[in-house]
């Protein structure tokens, strides 16, 4: 059964409710849905939305010492 997590805008409470139930009320409001994770790409991630090629090809020059 799919649930939908709400977040209190006044007070940070969250409440798991199931899919097409009311939604809860807080302190008074409406609670609102919890946001998507907008976390930043990390390095065990990145390289899902890259081609599978290789991080360096061997063409670069290499550094002078």
């Amino acid at each position: 059964m799919k649930e939908v997590t709400y977040s209190c805008s006044v007070c940070g409470k969250e409440k798991k409710v199931a899919a097409g139930k009311p939604i809860p009320l807080c302190c008074k409001k409406e609670m609102e849905p919890l946001a998507a994770c907008t976390g930043p790409v990390s390095a065990e991630t990145a390289r899902a939305a890259n081609e599978d090629a290789p991080c360096a090809d061997g063409t670069t020059p290499r550094r002078k010492k």
